[in-house]
């Protein structure tokens, strides 16, 4: 029996006995949750407990659970470090890799961009969620079956020609896609801390990070998967809780999503009063508009939403928005499908099966939040529109001031008339979720409660990035290609400085708040969907795809994404198909398949046993492959002090 086999194999007895005690540790947080908000609650109300305090409260609580999360499952074991051991059921594996999925952007912005652009923010929904379908019909069982610790792992073992150079081309990349994404963490982490504890941004930057370290430092994924069940427990009652009490508050029914209608219909009915562009219609408003250019200025003054200009570049965008629309979802579909820290998440379960059922987990898991987005920013943009705007500038709640002073929302009194006006309202898409409960009149812990879900979003997610760039240097780059004969104190110690130095030098990049948090996700998607999902896709389903296809594929594929990306980014004018820098993996993906395809035509096929491999790992059961330049097996834990 091989080492793998012996490691992951247990009984049925055993893991029944393992989940049901999962069932009872994680169900008292659950409970334990709830009575705490209670409290809070009861005290804030009758006892005048003071919002610092609050606020405190669920950052000490939430902070301390993972930090006692993360000690408790300290290893020393290189597979527990980078794959938890692959002993985790599916069913918490896809609550782990749902917490990983959901990061700041979903928590926060994805209910914000909805609230600003209506069924035009769809795409983010339709794509993300489109995504894990295509990870579980062509990824997740394959790379589970490869056996390895890392996406590098994997491209090295399917293209040993060149597997050193291959291996790095793929680190590289991964630490472009993973830095880009924790970014936006780290901003949502920010932002959150802000107004939960009233800190700066780039001190709660840095207090945040402290929690995201002890839960990775010490356990690697083995403590990260453990601690984000937890984090996703909390995440999803913090984003329930608020929208179930505004649905029942305005409809009388305690179910947003079906009262979602009804919602629709009052914004609807307030926005024909206003003469305000309809936010559930798709394109039609811009597209019979696109003809009065004359008006565009009040078009502008009047919805708030910044067109570019000069008028020929709004005319090319807003002729270009359907196609924006579906390539932004393309983009972000099959960046889904190639992020590594969704991708590893399924290295860390018993089996293929176990692989493929645990993406199904994870689709439910995630579905519970996106389902509830579209009803949570139109009950929010609700709220706004009839307890907001209308009212006098000097009566506005404490709760405005409070959001004033992060500088993510501005009232300006353009009329004179000291009442404010929809258009008067800039409001940054980052801060709805986290304003709503105050908007709604819900206690603070309430509001508190949801910044915890926030943080947890956040923090998850930052969890498996850090990992992914830790691993590409620490184990890619340092124990693959520098130094192969590394100790196993010394690749620990590796993978440990380099998750600091990458949480360090992600808040350093989040200090400037180059974009918002949706704008720096949607980079990542369009990054890893110019070099990781071409070359996974060929790697399992084309014998013909070699190294050098591969690393072509992928450098190509990483430059024009970049190329197209800042080019539009930092010149509007720079603009082709009329589509957005926010789709530029469009173009990087279309450069890294032809290229591999081309080079991979144009040089020698790949040797006769990695073909032949190609055609044992599409049969997605039955035991791990044998491959070139794989992982070592896991190993028994060295005793205190040993130095393999």
């Amino acid at each position: 029996m091989s080492q793998e086999t012996y490691y992951t194999r247990v009984s049925k007895r055993e893991v029944k006995l393992f989940q049901q005690k999962l069932f009872r540790i994680y169900g008292a947080c659950v409970i334990g949750l709830l009575l705490f908000t209670t409290i809070l609650a009861v005290l804030e109300v009758n006892v005048g407990i003071s919002r610092v305090a609050i606020g405190y409260a669920y950052l000490l609580l939430t902070l301390l659970l993972y930090a006692v999360i993360g000690i408790l499952n300290f290893t020393r074991r290189l597979d527990e470090y980078y794959v938890a051991g692959r002993r985790v059921p599916a069913f918490f594996n896809g609550m782990a890799t749902g917490a990983d999925w959901m990061s700041a952007a979903s928590f926060i912005s994805m209910a914000g961009t909805l609230f600003a652009l209506g069924y035009d923010g769809l795409a983010y929904i339709m794509g993300w969620t489109g995504g894990y379908v295509l990870l579980a019909l062509f990824f997740a069982p394959y790379l589970r079956k490869f056996g390895q610790f890392t996406i590098p792992d994997f491209v090295a073992a399917r293209f040993p020609e060149k597997g050193r150079t291959v291996r790095v081309v793929a680190a590289v990349c991964a630490i472009v896609v993973s830095l880009t994404y924790v970014t936006a963490q780290v901003t949502g982490v920010g932002i959150i801390m802000s107004r939960i504890v009233g800190l700066p941004f780039e001190i709660g930057v840095f207090v945040g990070l402290a929690g995201v370290l002890v839960c990775s430092f010490l356990g690697g994924m083995k403590s990260i998967t453990w601690t984000q069940v937890a984090q996703y427990i909390i995440l999803i009652i913090a984003y329930l809780v608020p929208v179930t009490f505004l649905s029942a508050a305005r409809t009388g029914v305690p179910f947003s999503e079906l009262m979602y209608g009804r919602a629709l219909q009052e914004i609807v009915r307030i926005e024909q009063q206003l003469n305000l562009p309809s936010y559930i219609e798709p394109f039609k408003w811009v597209l019979s508009n696109a003809s009065a250019l004359a008006s565009i200025k009040q078009i502008n003054d009047a919805t708030g939403i910044n067109l570019p200009s000069p008028p020929a570049i709004t005319v090319t965008d807003w002729r270009g928005f359907p196609w924006e629309f579906l390539a932004l979802t393309f983009c972000l579909m099959t960046g889904t499908a190639g992020l590594p820290h969704i991708l590893i998440r399924y290295y860390t379960v018993p089996d293929p099966k176990e692989a493929r059922i645990s993406v199904g987990w994870s689709l439910f898991f995630i579905y519970l939040l996106y389902f509830t987005a579209p009803a949570y920013a139109a009950f929010s943009r609700w709220e706004f529109l009839t307890e907001v705007v209308g009212k006098p500038i000097n009566q506005l709640p404490a709760w405005v001031d409070a959001w004033a002073r992060t500088g993510l929302l501005a009232i300006r009194d353009a009329n004179g008339d000291g009442i404010l006006q929809w258009a008067e309202l800039t409001i940054n898409p980052d801060i709805v979720v986290l304003a709503t409960p105050e908007v709604a009149g819900l206690p603070y812990t309430i509001a508190a409660l949801v910044a915890a879900g926030g943080l947890a979003a956040a923090l998850s997610t930052a969890d498996g990035l850090l990992l992914v760039i830790s691993s590409a240097v620490a184990h890619d780059i340092y124990s693959k290609v520098i130094n192969p004969n590394a100790s196993y104190a010394t690749r620990f110690l590796m993978g440990r400085v380099m998750i600091l130095v990458a949480a360090v030098v992600a808040a350093f990049l989040a200090f400037p708040r180059l974009a918002l948090i949706v704008q720096l996700v949607a980079w990542a998607f369009s990054l890893a969907a110019s070099t990781f999902f071409p070359v996974i896709l060929l790697g399992i389903f084309w014998k013909r795809a070699n190294a050098w296809g591969a690393i072509s594929g992928m450098v190509g594929g990483l430059v024009a994404c970049l190329i197209y990306m800042w080019g539009n980014y930092l010149f509007p004018t720079f603009n082709l198909f009329g589509l957005s820098h926010l789709s530029s993996g469009i173009f990087g993906m279309a450069v890294n398949f032809g290229l591999q395809i081309a080079v991979s035509l144009a040089t020698a096929p790949p040797p006769r046993e990695v073909q032949e491999l190609v055609d044992q790992v599409r049969i997605p059961v039955g035991e791990l492959v044998t491959v070139p330049g794989a992982a070592p097996a896991p190993r028994p834990a060295p005793q205190p002090g040993a130095d393999d």
